[in-house]
């Protein structure tokens, strides 16, 4: 071997030998609970290393005990840090290694004495957890449904819900899922439409045009039916059952027993009266334009419902792309040309390029014509009376204005 090749190799080693060193000291450092102890024995070392190597080659043959004598004194100094190192690993998977755990709540306590139908001693337990974990939403939800399912106490549950959405740190949706669960406990456990509606006002209020203030809406607007299907199991009223038809083999026609469908005309000016109070709901002023292109062949009204749905701020996507696919299913049937579905459709892709929606819209716009076969007859004009013609002046007022 050469000389260069074995000056190199032995600079290899070296440096080798003095980043091992390095690494198993700065890894003793971050592990030791003394640092000052383990500064010691790291310049004791160097000073013992640098003594013994300088005169153990002045010993003659006494110069290796010397160097057996130093590896004994540094394996006793050192080897609990290497083997500590070494086995932290295999170590860590049974112990759970040296990392501090994060800490946070437990509610299994308080979980299992609401088991055991002991609600006071649950409400303890979740509030000594609270004490530590103040803005906890898991524990504010578990202690406000101990309160309202278990005491039956709406005033408290209400009380700690408001105490947690006040905080300028909660989290908006948390908080508008608190008033949320608030207003549902209004509604199943006391059948009171009034308080579930304020709880739900808190959200407007807090969180004004975006898309927690429309769902609140949304849920305003269907409170009197909700508590509706809450009371129907307790206030059954006696039905009167007519008498079945007779003679039902020997009848020419049976077209007196079909059932009557609902007029149209009154549904639609059922949602139009809705609408005045409630110009939020989505699903009734869905349900006018399909009234308002299908029976009275009124396109122009059901494009203005639904683009005053596709145009309010804070819409879920998805949402705004079905009203806009549904806008085009209206115009073909309808009898709107290519180009002016096209450019409904053009719409979802504009508005949502990187979406799944753009890529259904995409889709659809390459099958477009296959949609229009059998659509080529346009449909009769329906001559309107004065009272048809009336239901489109309720746009006075823009969608979602208030009252």
């Amino acid at each position: 071997m050469s000389g260069t090749l074995q000056t190199v190799l032995n600079a290899v080693l070296l440096i080798f030998g003095l980043a091992s060193i390095g690494w198993i000291l700065i890894r003793a450092f971050k592990r030791t609970e003394d640092p000052a102890k383990l500064l010691f024995k790291t310049a004791f070392t160097i000073f013992f290393v640098i003594f013994c190597i300088r005169f153990a080659s002045q010993m003659g043959p006494y110069g290796p005990f010397l160097i057996v004598f130093m590896g004994i004194i540094m394996s006793v100094m050192w080897t609990p840090h290497i083997a500590g190192i070494l086995a932290k690993p295999l170590a860590s998977l049974y112990d759970g290694g040296s990392e501090e755990v994060e800490p946070k709540p437990y509610y299994s306590i308080a979980l299992s004495k609401r088991k055991l139908n002991k609600p006071l001693e649950a409400i303890v337990a979740v509030r000594e957890q609270l004490a530590k974990f103040p803005n906890d939403f898991e524990g504010v939800t578990l202690l406000a449904n101990i309160q309202a399912e278990d005491m039956k106490d709406l005033q408290g549950a209400e009380i700690t819900f408001d105490h947690f959405c006040n905080s300028p740190d909660a989290p908006d949706k948390q908080v508008a899922a608190a008033w949320t669960q608030m207003a549902d406990w209004h509604l199943k456990l006391a059948q009171d439409s009034d308080s579930a509606r304020v709880s739900l006002e808190k959200i407007i209020a807090k969180y004004p045009d975006t898309g927690l203030s429309l769902a609140a809406a949304q849920r305003i607007a269907h409170l009197d039916g909700t508590v509706k299907q809450l009371l129907a199991p307790h206030d059954r009223r006696a039905v009167f059952v007519p008498e079945g038809a007779k003679n039902l083999g020997l009848r020419n026609s049976m077209e007196d027993l079909i059932p009557e469908e609902t007029n149209p005309e009154t549904l639609a000016a059922d949602l139009v009266k809705h609408l005045e109070q409630h110009p939020l709901d989505t699903e009734t002023r869905e349900k006018l334009a399909i009234i308002y292109a299908r029976h009275y062949k009124r396109l122009d009204l059901a494009t203005l419902e639904l683009k005053q749905m596709v145009e309010q701020p804070n819409q879920p996507h998805k949402r705004v792309a079905y009203w806009l696919n549904l806008l085009a299913d209206l115009q073909i049937h309808g009898g709107a040309d290519y180009e002016t579905v096209r450019e409904t459709l053009l719409k979802i892709v504009e508005m949502f390029p990187d979406m799944p929606v753009a890529e259904i819209a995409r889709t659809r716009l390459n099958h477009l014509k296959l949609e229009f076969k059998g659509q080529s007859k346009a449909p009769e004009n329906k001559t309107l009376g004065v009272y048809e013609q009336n239901i489109g002046l309720k746009y006075g007022r823009p969608y979602g204005s208030p009252r």
